[in-house]
């Protein structure tokens, strides 16, 4: 990779030279996708994950792009649920290893948390692609050992109801990005608490879910990590109060009129 004053990102894609410069007002947005299409020659995210990436991008585009004053106080009832939790797992997928693993390495070092990879589109390469992709950052993310796994009930034929035995089967706290409301549903069932990342605060993952951070990964999960070091400096009853006075419903509304409103700052 080129380095120079007037590029965000300066690499070969396919054979094409990528020049992104820095003056380009969504240059953070064409820096994703690339990560992505890097993330799919890689063999980590699947050609439909970039269907799923502009999806998310549509919302984040009427949020003006920034983490919203709504999402700020949803990243602090994660971070103080997170640090409560017994066992916290975090899931992750092509798409948020190819967007940010080295935050959510970061992230679980802080909670004391494990990775675990679920994926929709799963082959056990790719499974151990993401698990190859985690160890670079001092994780050894779970999920990719088939003799570990058990099987989540109500997801009938899907491969996403495989988890390992040592992970989200025994977790209390799971943090979900861009995961699946039928898969959100059914960790909740199984009386887990979910906290997920997402920028549809309509979606079934961002209704069922006990809290929802409405942000875009990239920019929740580092802030996540700074609150969760920040509030372990706090006691039990310190963090209960912070989630107590939490209200998902009401921010997930205020949220939602943000992107209604479409970039109104």
């Amino acid at each position: 990779m080129q380095k120079g004053n007037d590029c965000k990102d300066c690499s070969k894609r396919g054979g094409v030279t990528v020049k992104i410069p820095k003056s380009h007002p969504r240059a953070k947005s064409l820096e994703e996708r690339h990560r992505l299409q890097l993330g799919i020659e890689k063999g980590i995210v699947t050609p439909t994950g970039m269907i799923a990436h502009g999806r998310g991008e549509a919302f984040d585009y009427l949020l003006g792009e920034r983490t919203t004053p709504e999402a700020k106080k949803q990243i602090e009832a994660a971070a103080a649920k997170l640090l409560l939790a017994r066992k916290p797992v975090i899931t992750v997928n092509g798409n948020t290893t190819a967007l940010c693993a080295s935050g959510i390495a970061e992230l679980a070092k802080e909670l004391g948390a494990q990775v675990e990879v679920n994926l929709f589109y799963r082959t056990e390469k790719r499974a151990r692609l993401i698990q190859k992709e985690f160890r670079k950052f001092g994780i050894n993310a779970l999920g990719a050992d088939p003799k570990k796994f058990k099987k989540a009930p109500g997801l009938g034929g899907s491969k996403r109801k495989l988890m390992d035995s040592d992970g989200t089967w025994e977790a209390d706290a799971v943090l979900v990005m861009l995961e699946d409301g039928d898969r959100t549903e059914t960790l909740e069932r199984m009386g887990k608490f979910i906290i997920a990342i997402d920028l549809n605060p309509m979606s079934r993952t961002s209704r069922k879910a006990g809290i929802t951070i409405v942000d875009n990964v990239t920019r929740a999960v580092p802030l996540l990590e700074k609150a969760a070091n920040r509030l372990k400096k706090s006691n039990k009853k310190g963090l209960s109060v912070i989630i107590n006075n939490f209200k998902n419903k009401d921010l997930l509304h205020k949220s939602e009129m943000w992107i209604r409103r479409g970039m109104v700052k």
